[in-house]
């Protein structure tokens, strides 16, 4: 497979990017990528487990829970975008800091807000700021991993979004006893800038930038029409709508259906959502690494798991017991959480290096409407149903979609 780093073709696998020190390097480039996702998921879904105590404060309905989550995602629908189309014109480098910082700001600034009205425009902010960072930590690690160890590569970087939901419903409910959720929110901004410097100055844009006589990378002009034309791309941005729908949808969702449809305690509804993360955790480097030993084949393993996770999802919501949602939550979480690096990985090889970062951009901004409409669709759902199962039945029609979705994706035999 060919590709093309700093406009000269290399192949994968070369030299330039077996050399021992490229070698060691790149694990530090996967760590601070895996290390920008995690905290920008943190930030993210605090929300989830401190929206009950800044509603009670603030004097907000429990519906307004949903609508934070919803200003979140708009903008971070529209960042996705611009991001994507930035990480391939300015470097991978340079947008991670420009992700990063501004998040951390504006969630040190959401811990001081007094209305719905100023929280609303800070949660859009922050969306709008997180949004670059995904296309950004995709290319990078693509950029450094070869096709032969580009699925356990991506899913390790990937158990960031996993790990979040653990430390969100672990860590979070724990420190709102010895600190106010406003403290908590400040703490994670101050994180999150420090952390965003420091990736400007330790990354590099791929194996060859930055060596000494090397031509700067010359950047290409982006046509976003070829990748709205590309039909492959289009159905596996569908199929990921889909799932999406499910996994976050569940992640913002399940803690208060807990507690409001079968009356679990706040904490033993954030210990079960816990062993949904760490489901998800442990799927992500399985799976890449059984993709890589198949050769680099996705679509079928994509499939099993989006369906898995829509028969999951319908389990889940016939449940009645604590000890039964313990059983189930961590195969759930293997199932919504598996299937993201296998579809990370196509969008990239679909599109090619020189717009992986575009094609990743585009498509998880297309991905995160699901995300955008699934919290106010739930809760409208339950509100009107006061059903349980309704929620979950809601939940579940998102993965259903990316099966049928999946089926008529053409995978390439290289892939």
């Amino acid at each position: 497979m060919k590709t093309f780093i700093m406009g000269a073709p290399l192949q994968e696998g070369t030299a330039a990017e077996a050399s021992t020190p490229q070698t060691r390097y790149r694990w530090v480039v996967l760590l601070f990528a895996w290390g920008a996702l995690l905290l920008t998921f943190v930030d993210r879904l605090a929300w989830s487990n401190l929206g009950l105590a800044a509603a009670t404060s603030l004097g907000m309905p429990i519906a307004a829970l949903g609508v934070f989550v919803t200003a979140f995602y708009a903008g971070y629908v529209l960042s996705n975008v611009i991001g994507g189309l930035a990480t391939d014109l300015l470097g991978a480098r340079v947008v991670l800091p420009l992700s990063l910082v501004p998040l951390g700001i504006c969630t040190a600034l959401f811990g001081s807000i007094t209305s719905l009205y100023t929280g609303l425009l800070l949660q859009t902010l922050m969306g709008l700021a997180a949004g670059c960072d995904y296309s950004a930590c995709i290319k990078l690690t693509t950029s450094w991993f070869d096709l032969r160890s580009r699925g356990r590569a991506l899913g390790l970087l990937l158990t960031a979004t996993s790990l979040a939901v653990v430390l969100t419903n672990g860590l979070v409910p724990a420190l709102l006893h010895f600190s106010s959720w406003t403290g908590i929110y400040r703490g994670l901004g101050i994180v999150t800038c420090g952390f965003g410097i420091a990736c400007l100055f330790v990354l590099r844009d791929g194996p060859l930038a930055g060596r000494q006589g090397e031509r700067p990378q010359k950047r290409q002009r982006v046509d976003v029409r070829l990748l709205l034309e590309n039909r492959d791309l289009m159905l596996v941005a569908l199929a990921g709508l889909g799932a999406m729908w499910g996994t976050w949808g569940f992640a913002f969702w399940a803690n208060a259906l807990m507690v409001k449809g079968h009356g679990l305690s706040t904490s033993v509804a954030g210990s079960i959502t816990v062993m949904f993360g760490v489901g998800a955790i442990v799927s992500k480097p399985c799976i890449g690494l059984l993709s890589d030993w198949l050769g680099g084949r996705r679509k079928v393993l994509v499939m099993i798991c989006v369906g898995a996770f829509a028969g999951l999802l319908l389990m889940f919501g016939s449940l009645h017991t604590v000890s039964q949602f313990r059983v189930v939550a961590p195969l759930l979480g293997v199932t919504a959480f598996a299937y993201s690096p296998l579809m990370a990985a196509m969008i990239a090889e679909i599109a090619g290096r020189s717009l992986a970062g575009s094609a990743t951009g585009l498509t998880n901004a297309l991905w995160q409407l699901g995300s955008v409409i699934v919290p106010v669709a739930v809760g409208a759902v339950f509100q009107w149903s006061h059903s349980f199962l309704a929620a979950f039945l809601t939940l579940a029609l998102g993965p259903l979609v990316a099966f049928i979705s999946m089926m008529a994706v053409r995978e390439a035999p290289s892939a």
